[in-house]
């Protein structure tokens, strides 16, 4: 048995709690949060914010790849977002490996060649953030005048730390 059959008994009640809210397609704070896939980071109750309040993006490591920017052009073009925020974490998966050991990896697991495929690892969190915000800033799909922030979250206390 899956564990997705727990889901669907939860979801019943969530159901029932959610009601008919008919919120807008549209995120209420203009906001996009490019952010990590890991399960300790909660990213809605760890920055107030409520159904319909902003998308929230999410891979591994919470880079700015370019099926990100697909998404984030469509945040803003078709929904109206006109803020981004990177939000990367302490303790991140993607801080475990590099690029050639996990290709090797993936060679020998899988039997598949994946020597061109960047995984977008990385060594120092404050520069990952510096870096995806940078590429941002930097694309022509981007608008000059969206907001573009940084910040850490720390998986131990659940505090944040913004990025410059």
């Amino acid at each position: 048995m899956s564990y997705f059959e727990n889901f669907l008994k939860a979801n019943q009640a969530y159901v029932e709690l959610h009601g008919d809210l008919h919120l807008s397609i549209k995120p209420k704070t203009k906001v996009a949060i490019v952010t990590c896939m890991d399960s300790r980071l909660h990213v809605a109750p760890a920055l107030g914010l409520a159904l319909g309040d902003a998308h929230i993006l999410r891979n591994a490591g919470g880079r700015v790849t370019e099926d990100m920017i697909r998404s984030l052009v469509i945040s803003q073009q078709q929904m109206g977002t006109r803020e981004i925020v990177v939000l990367h974490h302490t303790d991140c998966g993607a801080q475990t490996f590099n690029n050639e050991d996990f290709q090797e990896h993936l060679k020998c697991e899988l039997g598949v060649d994946v020597s061109g495929q960047d995984f977008l690892p990385f060594q120092d969190i404050d520069e990952s953030v510096r870096e995806d915000m940078k590429l941002l800033r930097e694309c022509p799909l981007i608008p000059d005048d969206v907001i573009i922030s940084g910040a850490v979250y720390d998986v131990d206390t659940g505090s944040m730390r913004e990025i410059y």
